[in-house]
């Protein structure tokens, strides 16, 4: 397929800026997510890689070919959308074939195509219907074949799982990553869901105001999150984050809350060596608080909810005058006023600095 490289991009709307000094490439052949909240500027960029909105300043190339100014039909960049934008009055058959006539593709071309396609995303029984008759999951396989018959050299999928179920999007996840695979493409897929983004990305970017704040892989975003914000978008239940103080006493460290006092392994505090400040922001994953005796816990409360969820229990607990909520074995069945005894994996912890809510270290990992 094609690199895609943004270079100091930035958009301005009015006196709003959407997307400031964006740089990035995109490698060939990669599927990269742009994640981050409503109004955080990746449909923006997007829309700008289409021909949609024009670059205030800045440049975008796909390979070395500059395309910041081209008419979007001269970019050979497919777009899906979320709404899944098929022809109502078209047929299956019809909406994958029109872009290819436009093209001024042959006709025994373009039947070769559109059944090619229709069954890579399995819709060859329906090249017959039109819109009204499909499911919202079918319309968006239409849009898709419709997007991979014209080959181009980047896809672009903004949003295109958000009106499906949520049975139907965990499906389709993991065909529209097999069709990736399956066709090689260079592919942007624009998502505000972090369960998307873990699950089909070779690569994250996750924006906020329209800046990148963190570059990496699934695993990069999850367990070395760059800040506060990025630790808090990424997981399902969120980061739970306690203020705490750090104390050096004869030799160790200590992470003091009005809680609990937590000792660092020695491994673990090496990561605070060269930070000297009194306070620090703890994060830690509901995954890595575990239940254990009483003798071994770190700090005891009552269940103050359960939320059963077949595989797992998802236990809120108050500390510190905020909910922290633990990812629990689904047995034993923990139950509301059951006093329960915690602790933590000190190997996962995540800490940041008050002040600038940036990172000062992941656990206890070789960096």
């Amino acid at each position: 397929m094609a690199t895609l490289t943004f270079e100091n991009v930035t958009k301005w709307f009015g006196k709003v800026v959407a997307v400031n000094d964006f740089s990035l490439v995109v490698e060939d052949s990669e599927f990269l997510v742009l994640l981050g909240p409503s109004g955080c500027g990746k449909t923006t960029a997007m829309r700008m890689v289409a021909g949609l909105e024009e670059v205030t300043t800045g440049y975008i190339y796909i390979d070395k070919k500059d395309i910041t100014d081209l008419p979007p039909r001269k970019r050979n960049v497919s777009m899906v959308f979320q709404n899944y934008a098929v022809w109502p009055h078209m047929t299956v058959y019809e909406n994958i074939a029109y872009p290819l006539r436009l093209k001024k593709v042959p006709r025994s071309e373009i039947e070769a195509k559109v059944e090619e396609v229709a069954r890579l995303v399995k819709i060859d029984p329906l090249l017959q219907r039109f819109p009204s008759q499909l499911s919202g999951g079918q319309q968006q396989r239409v849009a898709v074949a419709r997007a991979i018959a014209v080959e181009p050299k980047i896809f672009v999928m903004d949003e295109p799982l958000s009106n499906l179920d949520a049975k139907l999007r965990g499906s389709m996840r993991t065909e529209l990553k097999a069709i990736h695979i399956q066709t090689g493409a260079t592919t942007v897929f624009v998502t505000h869901d972090q369960s998307e983004a873990m699950s089909m990305a070779d690569r994250i970017v996750v924006m906020k105001d329209g800046e990148v704040v963190q570059v990496g892989s699934p695993d990069d975003v999850y367990d070395r999150s760059a800040s506060v914000f990025v630790a808090d978008f990424i997981g399902t239940p969120p980061t739970n984050f306690l203020n705490v103080n750090l104390n050096r006493e004869n030799g160790t460290v200590n992470l003091v809350n009005p809680h609990f006092k937590l000792t660092l392994e020695d491994k673990c505090a090496q990561i605070l060596k060269d930070y000297y400040k009194e306070k620090l922001i703890l994060g830690i994953r509901p995954e890595n608080i575990i239940l254990v005796p009483e003798g071994l816990a770190l700090f005891t409360s009552d269940c103050l909810v359960s939320e059963p969820q077949g595989s797992h229990q998802v236990i809120a607990v108050e500390l510190d005058e905020r909910y922290i909520k633990v990812v629990a074995p689904s047995q034993p069945k923990i139950n509301p006023g059951d006093i329960i005894h915690l602790n933590f994996k000190q190997e996962t912890l995540h800490y940041f600095d008050p002040d600038t809510e940036l990172s000062v270290g992941h656990a206890c990992e070789d960096d």
